[in-house]
C-alpha cells in the first residue's frame, strides 16, 4: 500500500500496444440549428445540412480516460447572397484543428510559465490530463501565441508593465549564435519592458535608435528617468548622454568587481609560478646526507605552491570564516607580495561600502592606486584599477534609489539561456523575438500568481465555519 507522498508511476507506462490504452470517453453535444445569420449579408440564413466533428478535450481525472467530444452541427445557405457557411464553433476550437482550445491554453502554459520542454510537455498533457499532442504541435502553438503577443508590447503590454515605473532602468545585450538581444529592465520593479532582436553585432547606431524610441514610449506617458545602470560595455555611455544627460549613468558594480577578481587572480597566478621556479631541482634518487634539508625545503616548497593553489579563493573572497583567516594567515607568513594582495582586495571591496559617499571613495581609490605602484610586480597584473569604469561604479554612493548592479537584466538574460537550452532549439530572428515576447508577459503576470497563492493559502487556513 503506497504512503503519502511516495511515487506512484502512470499506469500507462510501457505500453506498447495500442489497443491496451485506455478508451477515450465521448460526449456528443449539439450545434444544429434551423436557421443562422449570414455572416456577409446578415439576413437569416436557412439549413440545408448537417456534419459531425470530432474533437479532443482535457481527459477525465477520475476514470483516467481520454475526453473526445462529438459535435454535431449545421449546414447553412444564404439564398439573398449566395453564400455557404458553417455554424459557428470558434468558441470550442480553431478551424481546421483537432484540439479544443482548452487543450492548447494549458499546453502553452506549460510551456511558457512551467518551463518545460516540448517532449516533457507532450508527456506531462497525457500524464495528468490524458491527452496526447505531438510535441510538434505544440510548438506551432506556442510560436503563434507569441507572435499575436509581439503586436502588444508596445501599448497593452507597456501600459500594464508602466504602470509602477520606478525611474530607474538597466540595460544589457545578450549574445544567441549570430543574434544579439538589446534589453531594457526596470531596475527596482525587475520588469521587463522592451527588447530588440539584431542580426548582427550592435552598433551605437542601432543602441541608438533602439533607446530613442522606448524614449519616445516613455514621453508619451509623461514618465521620467532618474537613473540608468549597464555594465562597462562602451555602446552605452555616449549614447546615454545624448538621450538623458542629466540623469547619472551607474556601471555595474558587479562587473568591475569581476575583473578585478581576475587580475588578482591572474597576480596569484604569477607569484605562484615564480615561487615554483625557485624550487631546487633534485637528483632521481636517494638523498645524501648532504641533501636531505634541501630535499625537506624542496618538499616544503611544493607543498606551499600546492595549498596557494588550492585556496586561491581566500585571496579574493569578501567574507571569510574564522577557519578561512586561519588558513589564510598560515599562507601569508613570509610573503609581503601576497600580503599586499589581499589587502588590495579588502580595500577595493572598501569602495562600495554605502555608508560613506563618492568623494569618500575617490580619494579611497587614489591612496590604493599610488600604493600599487610601489609594487612593480603587481602594477601590470593590477592595471584594471586604473579603468575609468572604476570610478564610473561609485555613481551610486550619491543616490540611493540607484542600483549599484545590473542584476535585473542579467536575471532576465539567465532566463532566456535556461530556456534557449533546454526548450526552444530552432534559432531564427521571429522565433526569438516570440519566445522573448511570451516570457515578458508570463513575467508581468508573475505578482498575480503569487497573489492568488496567497489567497488560497489563506483560505486553507481559514476555519471551515467560514466556507459554509
Amino acid at each position: 500500500m503506497y504512503g503519502p507522498g511516495e511515487y506512484v508511476p502512470d499506469v500507462t507506462e510501457g505500453i506498447t500496444d495500442v489497443a491496451e490504452l485506455p478508451r477515450p470517453c465521448r460526449e456528443r453535444r449539439s450545434r444544429n440549428y434551423a436557421a443562422r445569420r449570414c455572416p456577409h449579408c446578415g439576413r437569416s440564413a436557412r439549413r440545408y445540412g448537417t456534419a459531425s466533428r470530432n474533437l479532443h478535450d482535457l481527459g477525465d481525472p477520475r476514470s483516467g480516460r481520454p475526453n473526445n467530444l462529438v459535435i454535431s452541427y449545421s449546414k447553412h445557405h444564404c439564398r439573398h447572397c449566395g453564400c455557404y457557411f458553417a455554424c459557428d464553433l470558434s468558441d470550442l476550437a480553431l478551424p481546421k484543428c483537432q484540439y479544443t482550445r482548452r487543450v492548447q491554453q494549458v499546453a502553452v502554459r506549460l510551456v511558457v510559465e512551467d518551463g518545460l520542454p516540448y517532449r516533457a510537455s507532450s508527456w506531462h498533457l497525457w500524464r495528468d490530463h490524458r491527452v496526447f499532442v505531438p510535441y510538434a504541435t505544440i510548438q506551432n502553438w506556442v510560436e503563434a501565441a507569441g507572435g499575436k503577443k509581439i503586436e502588444t508590447l508596445s501599448s497593452t503590454y507597456l501600459d500594464e508593465a508602466l504602470a509602477n515605473f520606478s525611474g530607474y532602468l538597466t540595460i544589457d545585450e545578450v549574445y544567441d549564435g549570430p543574434f544579439c538581444i538589446l534589453s531594457v529592465v526596470d531596475n527596482r520593479r525587475y520588469n521587463r519592458l522592451a527588447f530588440r532582436v539584431l542580426d548582427h553585432k550592435p552598433t551605437r547606431r542601432d543602441v541608438l535608435a533602439f533607446l530613442r524610441e522606448f524614449k519616445n514610449q516613455l514621453d508619451r506617458r509623461v514618465l521620467k528617468v532618474r537613473g540608468i545602470t549597464t555594465d562597462g560595455s562602451s555602446l552605452y555611455p555616449k549614447v546615454l548622454k545624448k538621450l538623458w544627460p542629466n540623469e547619472p549613468h551607474q556601471s555595474c558594480e558587479f562587473h568591475v568587481k569581476k575583473e578585478i577578481v581576475r587580475a588578482v587572480l591572474r597576480a596569484l597566478a604569477r607569484l605562484r609560478k615564480e615561487m615554483k621556479a625557485k624550487i631546487p631541482q633534485l637528483r632521481r634518487g636517494r638523498p645524501t646526507k648532504q641533501q636531505q634539508a634541501q630535499t625537506r625545503r624542496s618538499k616544503g616548497l611544493q607543498q606551499r605552491v600546492a595549498e596557494l593553489f588550492q585556496h586561491r579563493h581566500l585571496f579574493v573572497r569578501h567574507h571569510l570564516s574564522t577557519a578561512q583567516k586561519k588558513s589564510l594567515k598560515k599562507l601569508l607568513r613570509g610573503q609581503r607580495q601576497l600580503r599586499a594582495l589581499r589587502q588590495i582586495m579588502d580595500e577595493v571591496y572598501r569602495l562600495f561600502d554605502r555608508r560613506c559617499k563618492r568623494a569618500t571613495a575617490l580619494r579611497r581609490l587614489d591612496k590604493l592606486r599610488k600604493r600599487v605602484r610601489r609594487f612593480k610586480r603587481l602594477r601590470r597584473a593590477l592595471a584594471k584599477l586604473n579603468s575609468p569604469n572604476l570610478e564610473k561604479a561609485l555613481v551610486f554612493l550619491d543616490h540611493k534609489g540607484l542600483g549599484a548592479t545590473s542584476n535585473a537584466v542579467e536575471r532576465s538574460n539567465r532566463r532566456f539561456r535556461k530556456a534557449q537550452k533546454s526548450i526552444y532549439r530552432v534559432r531564427t530572428l521571429p522565433h526569438v523575438q516570440q519566445r522573448l515576447a511570451r516570457d515578458l508577459h508570463r513575467e508581468l503576470r508573475a505578482c498575480k500568481r503569487a497573489q492568488t497563492l496567497k489567497t488560497l493559502h489563506r483560505a486553507r487556513s481559514a476555519p471551515i465555519s467560514a466556507h459554509l
